[in-house]
């Protein structure tokens, strides 16, 4: 026994910390973010939301570098046992630039928000900070097990944020309703995972799909397995049938943490799903191809027909982030056929980015339209524009991209999806993309309701006192309003992000 002990290689594994200094930035700023939170006093709370603001910023200064001089695929953790399971690579680098730059959005938006609310700042951009870092993990993990330590790093947090708001039955509703379900979604997704590990002997991604089929034949274990897994996936982006959660949450939650879960932390899941799909299940597309036609069309045409009836603005912007996580959903549908994967890869990270910049100025507008209304009803923007035009024309700028009008954003991200589908040249595409095209008019419907609102509709109780908009909130305006329109106008610059995320062609798919 001991002859076999000394026999193994203790060898050190290679660490590259160029590669990891993202991760090991967030790291740090979190805990010093925590530690300042314990000796500043209660006036200066605002200390912790610049600290939070520059952590993200530079995060983000190692992923430009890494953009620019790195050409090549790395491996931070090299080794016998370590190589290939956590990697940077374009693909991985475009999101965690979306995370981080979505995070920093977030952060401005709340730094107003949630001193106003009197909540526990400190903990806030602690946990806020730490479920962006599992978000950054997500985007390189390529093993089982790296994916769902990531996901619950991104998820445990996020329940806790969720129910911020602890004097609001609301908000306790809210983080106790997103924790029961998230963690029965775990279970189901971990079992999974499991069954997998069980039939292939692997948990790194790219050993498991030669794994599936080098016995000639996909057996029902191996279904199983891929169905579990999806299934998890699928509540984390809130796809219909396991969208129960986000209606009640995104209303429960403070305004920035509904932004925050709607944008990045579905974008996170999709990032895992989409990895596991290109990766993991390159030849399962018999099983998770009808699998995910149904999630996508089901997402797209209930969370329309469900947006429709809301009249409150939160649940509304809800039930179309489930519809629009539909539309994320559908070129993964022709992923499995042959040629069509690079297009539907592209189109998925290309609605990501766009979906990021569009969904965050629109909550923007909301929180900064509440501080006069105090209410999140419909019908509280009515004649939005006669006292404050620029958020009468940002919020409408935001909602004819959401709803695919040209020349903004939006519009090349359904562009994209589209083309994505119809190139593939199957059934199962030309079957989604007419599904896709009825839903896309359907939800113009509930998006251009809002803008009669602040267009055409009267100053509820006639009080036409103007918005004061704190710097922060104009900040991550002028942020989100400039990308939309940029990504739009611009379509080969966003174009580009998708080129570079060949995760395909990285794994020589």
């Amino acid at each position: 026994m001991i002859a076999s002990l000394l026999a193994v290689d203790f060898t050190a594994p290679t660490v590259d910390y160029h590669a990891l200094a993202p991760e090991i930035v967030l790291a740090a700023g979190l805990c010093i973010v925590l530690l300042v939170d314990l000796f500043v006093d209660e006036r200066q709370r605002w200390i912790t939301s610049t600290l939070a603001g520059f952590t993200l910023l530079g995060a983000l200064i190692p992923v430009v570098t890494l953009a620019v001089i790195g050409d090549d695929t790395r491996y931070p953790l090299s080794g016998e046992s370590l190589t290939g399971r956590y990697v940077v690579d374009e693909y991985a680098l475009i999101l965690k630039a979306l995370f981080l730059l979505a995070g920093y959005v977030v952060v401005l938006m709340s730094a107003d928000e949630i001193e106003r609310g009197r909540y526990y700042q400190g903990e806030y951009y602690v946990l806020l900070l730490t479920s962006i870092l599992g978000m950054v993990m997500m985007a390189s993990s390529r093993d089982l097990i790296s994916i769902f330590v990531a996901l619950e790093f991104l998820s445990i947090p996020a329940y806790m944020l969720a129910a911020w708001n602890k004097r609001n039955s609301k908000g306790n509703e809210a983080g106790m309703k997103y924790y029961l379900l998230g963690v029965f979604a775990s279970a189901i997704m971990l079992y999974g995972m499991s069954l997998l590990y069980g039939v292939t002997g692997t948990t790194l991604l790219s050993e498991i799909g030669p794994a599936i089929t080098a016995s000639g034949e996909f057996s029902g274990v191996h279904a199983l397995a891929v169905a579990f897994i999806v299934v998890g996936f699928a509540f984390k982006v809130s796809a219909v049938p396991f969208h129960q959660w986000a209606p009640d949450v995104y209303e429960g939650a403070p305004t920035p943490i509904t932004a925050f879960l709607s944008v990045a932390s579905k974008a996170a899941g999709f990032v895992a799903l989409t990895t596991l799909v290109f990766v993991a299940f390159p030849r399962a597309d018999d099983v998770y191809q009808p699998f995910i036609f149904v999630l996508a069309a089901a997402s797209m045409t209930i969370g329309n027909l469900l947006a429709l009836r809301q009249t409150n603005i939160v649940r509304m912007f809800a039930y179309s982030s489930i519809s629009q996580g539909g539309f994320i959903l559908m070129p993964l549908t022709v992923a499995g056929v042959d040629g069509a994967g690079e297009s539907a890869l592209k189109a998925v990270v290309v609605y990501l980015v766009v979906y990021a910049a569009t969904n965050l100025g629109a909550f923007a507008v909301i929180i900064a339209v509440a501080r006069k209304t105090r209410s999140g009803e419909i019908s509280s923007y009515g004649g939005l524009f006669s006292y404050a035009p620029a958020l009468g024309v940002l919020m409408t700028i935001f909602l004819a991209s959401l709803a695919g009008i040209p020349p903004l954003g939006g519009w090349f991200a359904k562009f994209g999806a589209f083309k994505a589908v119809l190139d593939a040249g199957t059934g199962w595409g030309y079957a989604i993309a007419i599904i896709a095209a009825i839903n896309t008019v359907i939800a113009a419907a509930y998006y251009i309701t809002v803008m009669r609102e602040i267009w055409m509709k009267p100053v509820p109780d006639g009080d036409a006192t103007p918005i004061r908009t704190p710097s922060s909130i104009q900040a991550a305006l002028v942020i989100t309003c400039g990308a939309t329109i940029v990504l739009g106008v611009l379509p080969d610059l966003v174009g580009r992000f998708g080129d570079l995320a060949d995760l395909t062609g990285a794994l020589g798919r």
